[in-house]
């Protein structure tokens, strides 16, 4: 890919104009998890965009320097929710790491491959094919139960690689189960494309896997798919979905996010559903800003199925087809699953057992500053008998698992996870409950390595765990 291949909404125009809605006001500053540990200007966002600023209009070179700075960033998205100016800057940064990738200099490059090429093997050779990560699952599965997996940890055969880190990170691998009011709950080896509802129906709704979740969280999805069924609702998994393309967005590798959203679009379109479901949140941001820029354009220039009454693949898509229809109608029909069943009819159906516990809440960066829905897991744990229901200390900073930033910055991650992993033992909590796979691991590795207590859960599997999965 060159320049000049990039789509029109990453041009040195675009970003250039979006960077110039930046006052330089300094209010984003204290809310910048880099920003407060390196305290460099260069690493706050103010600074990123003058950066990004100086490379679009050719005023600096976009060198490896440069590079290190926009890397350091999480994507956490809290600049955002605190500007005055409603700068984008989630799409800067995306749009601006779409031309690193795409220009890479010599120096640059080399940084490039020196850096990321095991995140970019692991992105396209698995995360973007789900398929092969459901393969991994019963070899990961006898890993665990054959006690391999403490051999490994005990012995550091992985050493300080990469793959170590991921393998620390590794839950509890479970499987895929199957619910009916007739045989109640058992175990699949697969997905079912259809979970009917149990009681009075009250609707359809789809529910998104993700990639990673599919694999690490069976659990969560199961709690999901048990606690819509028995609001009333059928759940419809449609099997050719894949990953989200969020890691690969954030990565500057928008065709490919545009490839994925294509094939995730398709998966669920004819399906007559009042919501597309998704249990991790930095999933169910993606999914619902598929008709925002950069990976719009990508869209549009993306090869994807036809639809009848709509232009044929390959055909010109500028009239805003795409982004002003298929992206657009399906992103309007994504919701978080506590947003969803925060709203949901049916709750004076079904009961949930006491549970005498103190429950923290950890507020994912997607969740707080991209969905804006941090109320409605407080919403659904309040409803358990018993419970008490408090925020993590620090919910407005970022644990540093952002995606597979803890690989490419593992010193920057582990100095944000402290800080998590200190508010959670001051908690006193028994359980935390979080609504994103990623933060989920990144924050119970850290937990289990201390030998704490605390349970690290999705607050929809606690709901499920006290209806009686």
């Amino acid at each position: 890919m060159k320049p000049s291949d990039l789509p029109p909404d990453v041009s040195s125009d675009w970003l250039a104009a979006e960077a110039n809605r930046c006052v330089a006001c300094g209010l984003c500053l204290p809310h910048c998890p880099t920003y407060r540990i390196t305290l460099s200007e260069a690493d706050s966002p103010r600074g990123r965009i003058a950066l990004m600023s100086g490379v679009a209009g050719g005023r600096i070179p976009m060198n490896a320097r440069f590079a290190l700075h926009m890397d350091r960033c999480l994507t956490c998205r809290a600049c955002e929710a605190a500007c005055p100016s409603h700068v984008n800057f989630g799409q800067l940064i995306d749009g601006t790491r779409a031309r690193m990738l795409a220009s890479a200099p010599p120096l640059l490059e080399g940084k490039i491959m020196r850096e990321s090429w095991f995140r970019r093997v692991l992105e396209r050779e698995l995360i973007a094919k789900p398929a092969r990560l459901d393969a991994f699952r019963p070899f990961l599965r006898f890993y665990q139960r054959s006690g391999m997996q403490e051999l490994v940890r005990k012995s550091g055969l992985l050493g300080k690689t990469k793959l170590a880190l991921l393998e620390a990170q590794l839950p509890r691998v479970d499987m895929p189960c199957s619910f009916s009011a007739e045989t109640g709950t058992g175990v699949a080896k697969s997905w079912q494309a259809i979970y009917p509802s149990i009681g009075k129906p009250r609707g359809e709704v789809g529910l998104f896997l993700g990639c990673v979740a599919r694999l690490t969280d069976a659990a969560t999805l199961n709690a999901g798919i048990f606690v819509l069924n028995r609001l009333g609702y059928t759940v419809h998994v449609p099997p050719m979905q894949t990953c989200c393309g969020a890691l690969h967005q954030h990565g500057g590798d928008s065709h490919m996010a545009a490839q994925l959203a294509h094939q995730n679009m398709n998966a669920f379109d004819g399906l007559n559903l009042s919501a597309v479901i998704s249990m991790a949140s930095g999933c169910g941001a993606q999914l619902a800003e598929y008709p925002s820029p950069p990976l719009s354009q990508s869209l549009r220039q993306s090869p994807g199925r036809s639809v009848p009454g709509q232009p044929e693949a390959g055909a010109d898509l500028s009239g805003e087809w795409l982004k002003g229809a298929q992206a657009r109608n399906f992103s309007t029909k994504v919701m978080d699953i506590s947003a969803f069943l925060a709203a949901a009819d049916g709750w004076d159906d079904v009961q949930l057992a006491p549970l005498p516990r103190k429950i923290a809440i950890h507020e994912p960066c997607s969740l707080r500053n991209a969905l804006r829905g941090t109320a409605h897991p407080y919403t659904l744990l309040s409803r358990i008998p018993g419970s008490q229901v408090v925020p993590l200390a620090g919910n407005d900073q970022c644990c540093g698992a952002a995606g597979t930033y803890f690989l490419d910055q593992p010193e920057m991650a582990k100095a944000l996870l402290h800080d998590k992993t200190a508010a959670c033992d001051a908690s006193g909590a028994h359980y935390l409950a979080t609504s994103n796979i990623g933060c989920a691991m990144h924050i119970a590795s850290a937990l289990r390595t201390a030998a704490s207590e605390t349970e690290v859960l999705h607050p929809v599997t606690l709901l499920a765990r006290q209806m009686g999965i």
